[in-house]
This record gives structure tokens, sequence and C-alpha cells, in this order.
């Protein structure tokens, strides 16, 4: 019975994809994940570096390339973002990562979960940073510190607010 099944199954994916049904439904998916991905990076390419009077894009430690969007359900995505410190010992990594928390969380129309993380070789602790970073704890609790929190809202708030 099974092998009566997997041959159905087979043959209804091949007439799907000569058909070009299942090219254009891939297609679809795939621009739809691009949109999302660009509507992601409009949000955080405008967050302030905390040291510097620029943009996170424009120290390009934020890119296009550094939003990554997978569809869990319909109308529920996991975002996955992988930022590049200005310097391996970035001493402010941590709170990059959190002004990228908040902001998204603020900021996005859609039901999400998100991931963040220093891309792979560009700090020196990165794997302790993106194990803060993560943390919702951690992130809630960075978030009751007054000082911490007024340095956030800082680099979040759009220069026009």
């Amino acid at each position: 019975m099974e092998i009566v099944f997997s041959l159905i199954s087979t043959t209804a994916s091949k007439v799907l994809q000569f058909s070009g049904l299942l090219d254009t439904r891939n297609v679809l998916k795939s621009k739809k994940m691009e949109e999302k991905a660009l509507e992601v990076y409009d949000v955080i390419r405008t967050i302030r570096d905390p040291e510097k009077p620029n943009t996170l894009e424009e120290l390009d430690v934020v890119t296009e390339k550094c939003v990554e969007i997978q569809e869990l359900q319909e109308d529920e995505y996991l975002i996955i973002i992988r930022f590049s410190p200005t310097v391996p010992h970035c001493s402010l990594a941590t709170l990059i990562g959190l002004c990228l928390q908040v902001k998204l969380q603020r900021c996005l129309p859609f039901k999400h979960k998100l991931e963040i993380y220093i891309s792979e070789g560009t700090h020196s602790t990165e794997e302790d940073i993106n194990k803060q970073i993560n943390d919702k704890e951690r992130v809630a609790a960075a978030m009751e510190n007054p000082n911490l929190r007024e340095i956030v809202e800082q680099c979040v708030t759009e220069p026009d607010d």
C-alpha cells in the first residue's frame, strides 16, 4: 500500500512540475519572502549606532543580505538577522542586537519569531553574544534598566519621530 501511495505522490509531483504549477507556486513564495525581507530591512537599516552618528546601514552593520525569512505557517514567519559589528572586539555588539530586537518587535505588522546572530567570524565573542541577544529573559531584564532603555530608545527612534 505504501508503494502505491509513493507512486501516486511521485506522479502527482511530476504532473505539477511539468504543468508549471509547482514552479509558479515556488516563485510566488520566493517573491513573498523577498518582499518580507525588504520590509524587515527597511525597519532595521535606520537604527543608529550607539557610539557613532551613523545608521547601521551606513556602517554596513546590516545589509539587505543579512535578513533571511522563512515561512513557519500561513502568515507567521521566522526572521533571521545576521549582523556584522564594525570591529571584531566591538563592546556594543550586544547593545546593537538589543536594538534590533526592540525595533523589530515594535514595528513589524505580521506575526513572527525572531533570531538575531552576529555573522560568523566577525566578533571575538560571537557565541556568547548570540546567546544573550536571543534570550527573552535577558532582553526583558535589559529593557528594565533605565539607562540601557534610554540608549536603546535613542538608537531606534526615527529622526522624524
